[in-house]
């Protein structure tokens, strides 16, 4: 073995098996790397940079913030992500529902200037990292699981109509105040109907026909031979830029700005941003860290969803936790470079993952890329429409609107449909956050709502098999002294009451009873209160003369009621293996039992 293979081989075994690798999961793919992985990594970057230009400066404005940041904010994020999260495709940067909720949160200190409101969105962006990485740290990423989908369908569907509507002013080049209402910003805009620019308008309706037809386009333009295969293979990814490129140049050639009133996005600071710790204080803090961490659970929530959907076509392994930790160093990340909240974009990791993306170092390439554009061709950008980012943000929301998820909610099961509504209309009523937490209550009450009242169902022998069902649905064999009642529900503090009422009326309605099977095949828990009630049942029904027995226990909730002696206070009524030997050891002691 050569020198070189030996030190190869040395360098692959400390990264791939140690502390390290654990914690630093591009040690896995540096351990590996070689020129193929670079050429993929290369061309992926380059066309994930080409998308994330125009998004960032877009979600930016939507922020209320200035076009920079979102740049500022696809940097050192990017590489940051690479370094510590362990999905290979995942795209991180600004994104249109964080974006959203950045400017609501941010908006009581929207008058307090622009640099003010800048360090308040740098800020927001520190606690929302240091939230996420204490999460991971911690292993609590399971929290993100109560909101149900439902809920996070709603509120995406009635955020992003929030996000075109909030678009009007950069589309119509009107002014109108900002405002989760959308009846208020249509008022408003009909109000200022006179004053619309049909310049920028026509600009905003040219850009959106653009992007949404940029598929047929570019088959229009192989089709003519104007164009070859392999630009037609990358033209609609690169559309957004080639709308902001040409709209900039018209822009500039034809002084928009001073002779129609086109608003541009204006002068935009050249060279990479200053690397420095953000302040915080008590107040600050307060007054931010609610909407930090509805932005943190939102964000990662986006994030998982796409990085384990990408990450199962390839069968690659995404750790939740892990994901916590290196979205929250991402956003710390874009926090010390003068940027906002970001997290996993949907669409780019889509191209990224298409464009043949291997290993994380292709984030690091985009974020090259951005850096250069920083440093050397921010004077390009002072001449951009704002109606062109308007329009971008208009074209990538598109498929956020879900009714589909809706009906079929609706469908299956008329509570979850009833959390998409309430989510959906919260959100347009009372805002992002406060619409997201009636979301997440709702969601829980009616979870707790629905447990409490567990299905119980009277089993019977089907024919002469081992084999139990429900009597009202299947033609089975009841006994007259005995009932088999299954709870398809673990028992916990809320449904305790309704098991205690079901068996005592079962109880009175049926006099000659001598005993009753609890059968637990569906029971993955019994907490403090539905053990309580259980003893208080073995006894009342002991002084009725049944006998109280249990079937089909799971083995850690077994292990429990051993453990308590609920076994010794249950006698003299037994623990069955199944319900069918409970049939056999109970028609066994009992004359005409089983005819």
């Amino acid at each position: 073995m050569t020198l070189s293979k030996q030190i190869k081989s040395i360098f692959s075994t400390v990264f791939e098996n140690s502390f390290i690798a654990r914690y630093l999961p591009i040690t896995q793919s540096l351990a590996r790397y070689n020129g193929a992985d670079f050429s993929s990594d290369a061309t992926a970057g380059i066309i994930v940079a080409i998308m994330l230009i125009p998004q960032s400066m877009a979600y930016a404005l939507l922020a209320g913030l200035p076009a920079q940041m979102g740049l500022y904010a696809s940097i050192l994020p990017l590489i940051a992500y690479a370094v510590f999260g362990t999905s290979r495709a995942l795209a991180v940067g600004p994104v249109a529902i964080v974006s959203l909720m950045v400017a609501s949160t941010l908006a009581p200190f929207s008058d307090l200037g622009v640099a003010v409101y800048a360090s308040y969105a740098i800020a927001l962006a520190l606690l929302s990292g240091l939230f996420l990485f204490l999460l991971g740290f911690l292993r609590l990423g399971f929290i993100a699981n109560f909101m149900s989908h439902p809920v996070i369908s709603g509120f995406t569907s009635a955020a992003a109509l929030i996000i075109g509507f909030s678009q009007f002013k950069h589309l119509l080049g009107i002014s109108i105040e900002r405002s989760h209402l959308i009846p208020n910003i249509l008022w408003q805009a009909f109000e200022q109907i006179s004053q619309i620019n049909l310049v920028t308008l026509a600009i905003a309706i040219i850009t959106i026909a653009i992007l949404v037809l940029r598929n047929k386009i570019t088959s229009f333009l192989l089709n003519k031979s104007l164009v070859t295969k392999t630009i037609a293979e990358y033209l609609p990814r690169a559309m957004p830029l080639v709308v902001v490129t040409l709209s900039t140049l018209i822009s500039w050639g034809g002084h928009l700005s001073q002779n129609a009133g086109v608003k541009i996005v204006g002068a935009v600071p050249a060279g990479l941003p200053a690397f420095q710790i953000p302040s915080l204080n008590q107040a600050m803090i307060s007054d931010l860290l609610p909407g930090a961490v509805l932005i943190s659970i939102v964000g990662f929530l986006e994030s998982i969803s796409i990085a384990k959907s990408l990450g199962a076509k390839r069968r690659q392994k995404i750790l939740p936790n892990q994901e916590l930790i290196g979205l929250g160093m991402a956003n710390i990340g874009s926090a010390m470079t003068g940027g906002f909240p970001v997290t996993g974009g949907f669409s780019r990791s889509v191209v990224n993952f298409n464009s043949g993306v291997r290993t994380p170092i292709g984030a690091i390439f985009t974020a090259i890329i951005i850096a250069l554009v920083l440093i050397f061709f921010t004077p390009l950008l002072h001449h951009l429409p704002k109606a062109v980012l308007a329009s971008v943000i208009i074209v990538a929301i598109g498929t956020l609107v879900d009714f589909k998820s809706f009906q079929e909610s609706w469908a299956y099961n008329k509570a979850d449909g009833a959390s998409f509504l309430i989510t959906f209309f919260g959100v347009l009523s009372f805002g992002v956050e406060i619409g997201l937490l009636v979301g997440i209550g709702v969601s829980l009450c009616l979870y707790l709502w629905r447990t409490s009242r567990p299905h119980m169902a009277i089993v019977g022998r089907v024919q002469d098999t081992e084999h139990f069902r429900n009597n009202l649905r299947h033609d089975v064999r009841t006994y007259e002294k005995l009932i088999l009642l299954r709870v398809d529900e673990s028992l916990y503090f809320a449904n305790t009451s309704n098991l205690e009422d079901k068996i005592l009326q079962l109880v009175a309605d049926h006099c000659e009873v001598k005993d009753l099977v609890l059968i637990c095949s569906a029971v993955n828990e019994i907490d403090a209160s539905a053990l309580d009630t259980l003893k208080q049942l073995t006894t009342r029904l002991r002084d009725a003369k049944v006998t109280l027995h249990l079937a089909e226990v799971k083995g850690p909730v077994m292990d429990r009621l051993k453990k308590v002696g609920f076994t010794a206070h249950l006698k003299p009524g037994q623990v069955f293996l199944s319900t069918h030997e409970a049939v056999k050891a109970l028609c066994k002691d009992k004359d005409g039992l089983c005819t």
